[in-house]
Formats: structure tokens, C-alpha cells, sequence
């Protein structure tokens, strides 16, 4: 009798259970199937990655074939104008042509850099991570950067945690994304100097490092500070958008491609700008915890 109430107790219990049982295997199942729409969408951005950045490389070939032509013309075109038999004439049509070349090979040049910053985002980022003192990469790209910052008018100041900063990274790249982020202030700041916007004074590049410890893990924090103009609240959500600039001439990939590499580092690149005042960008980065 015992065991028969306490069959019916299992058989009641498992009855009970079912519902929840068949719960947690539709959502798991979902869980699976949004996971694999995830695999198949990277796959096709893959894919299409590989066909973009091998176009680009296509169009890169004869642009440099062009961009060598230019040049090759502007020589004869030089010879022709030094060569004292030539009418006033002459001298003035020649002068036109060589302009009009010099434009050429302008807008040449800006298709190439267009194409160099396009292959930096879309390419395949395969990184080559090692222990690295991130103090000692900021302070190597702050002394290389100095001296485009002092011609915009902009001052470099490191301030550098006084602990050690190591963090697993692909030097080169998170180079490139720090790069990006420097070129970007010293921009913002020139210009607005140059067009008298309000500021925090446009003449400041703060680059300072710090260890801290967020949501029970340790990172590693970059932090590019200006005192430009700020980032309008309306476009402040847009920034990391692929082509999205204010900047003319811009490509609109210089803030993608930095997020891109760190995300692929593991880490986040977050924003705070104040209108008027200037912009904070930051890669936190896990700390390396050997």
C-alpha cells in the first residue's frame, strides 16, 4: 500500500514538474535556435567582409597605377613649363593643367585614404595578443603622436597609473585604436578653435591609465580626454555608426574600427562628452591576471 501512495506521489510530482520541465525546453530551444540565426548571421558578415575588402584591394591596384601617372605627368608637365620658348600663352595653359592635376592627385590620395580606413574595418582582425604594460605602450604612442598634436595647437599630458598595467593585447592594434581616438580630440579641438565653438579650452589632451575593479573583475582603463568642443546629444548615439561624421573629409570609420578592436580585445570602448566642455573616451580592458 506504501508503495503504491508512493507511486502516485512520483507520478503527481512528475506531473507537477512537466509544465516547468517543458518550459525550460521551449526556452532552451529558443536560446539554440537564436544562437544559430547569431552563427549564420556572423557567417554571412564574414563572407561579406571577404568580398568587400577584396574589391577594395582590386580598386586599390589601379588607383596606385593612376596615382603614378599623376605624378609622372606632373613631371613633364614641370619640364615643359621651365622651357624658355614657350609663349605666355603656353605658360598660362600649362599652369591651368598642372592645377587641375595637382587636384587629381588630391582626390586620388584622399580615395586611397578612404580605402586604407575602409580595409582597417572591414578586414579580418586577427589579433596576436601578449602581456603587455599598457603604460608603456600609452607613453610610446603619446611621444609619437606629440608632434602632429603640437602643430594643431594641442599639448599631450600622460598621466599613468602608478601600478603595474598589464593586459593581454595585440599592441599594434589597440595602437590603432588609442591612434584613432587621439586623432579624432586633436581634430574636434582644432576646429573648434578654428570656428570659435564653445570649449573647454581645445588646447589639452589628457591620456591617463588606471586599474579598477568593476563587477567583481579587474580592468585596465584608458581614458583619451579633450577639452573640445563636446558631442551634441543628438549624435552622441550615432558616433560608432560605419560612415556617420561631422568631420569633413572624414570617412566616418575611424570610431568603428577603434570599437571594433576592442571588442575583439574583450573590452569596451564607452563615451561621456559634455557640449562646450570636451570628450572622454575609454577602453576598459580585462586586466591579465597572470
Amino acid at each position: 500500500m506504501n508503495g503504491l501512495y508512493l507511486g502516485a506521489a512520483v507520478v503527481a510530482g512528475f506531473v507537477l514538474c512537466l509544465p516547468l520541465v517543458l518550459l525550460t525546453a521551449r526556452r532552451t530551444a529558443r536560446r539554440v535556435q537564436r544562437l544559430l540565426e547569431r552563427a549564420r548571421a556572423a557567417e554571412r558578415l564574414a563572407e561579406l567582409g571577404t568580398l568587400t575588402s577584396g574589391l577594395a584591394h582590386e580598386i586599390k591596384n589601379p588607383l596606385s597605377s593612376v596615382n603614378l601617372n599623376i605624378q609622372l605627368i606632373q613631371e613633364d608637365i614641370r619640364q615643359l613649363a621651365g622651357q624658355e620658348a614657350s609663349s605666355e600663352n603656353d605658360q598660362e595653359l600649362l599652369g591651368r593643367v598642372g592645377r587641375r592635376f595637382d587636384s587629381l592627385t588630391r582626390e586620388t590620395q584622399r580615395l586611397r585614404d578612404i580605402l586604407e580606413d575602409f580595409l582597417r574595418f572591414a578586414g579580418r582582425l586577427e589579433l596576436d595578443p601578449s602581456p603587455t604594460n599598457l603604460n608603456a605602450l600609452v607613453d610610446e604612442l603619446a611621444d609619437f603622436f606629440n608632434p602632429q598634436a603640437a602643430a594643431a595647437g594641442v599639448q599631450i599630458r600622460t598621466q599613468l597609473g602608478a601600478q603595474p598595467a598589464t593586459a593581454s593585447v595585440d599592441g599594434a592594434h589597440l595602437k590603432q585604436a588609442i591612434l584613432n581616438l587621439m586623432l579624432n580630440a586633436v581634430h574636434a579641438m582644432e576646429v573648434a578653435r578654428q570656428k570659435n565653438q564653445p570649449h573647454g579650452g581645445a588646447r589639452d589632451l589628457i591620456i591617463r591609465t588606471e586599474r579598477l575593479r568593476q563587477e567583481g573583475q579587474d580592468e585596465i582603463q584608458v581614458h583619451v580626454t579633450d577639452t573640445g568642443p563636446g558631442i551634441a546629444a543628438e549624435n552622441l548615439g550615432r558616433i560608432f555608426e560605419p560612415y556617420f561624421t561631422t568631420r569633413r573629409g572624414g570617412t566616418g570609420l575611424g570610431l568603428p574600427t577603434a570599437r571594433r578592436i576592442v571588442d575583439a580585445h574583450g573590452g569596451a570602448l564607452r563615451v561621456h562628452s559634455e557640449v562646450g566642455r570636451g570628450s572622454d573616451f575609454c577602453i576598459a580592458l580585462p586586466m591579465d591576471k597572470h
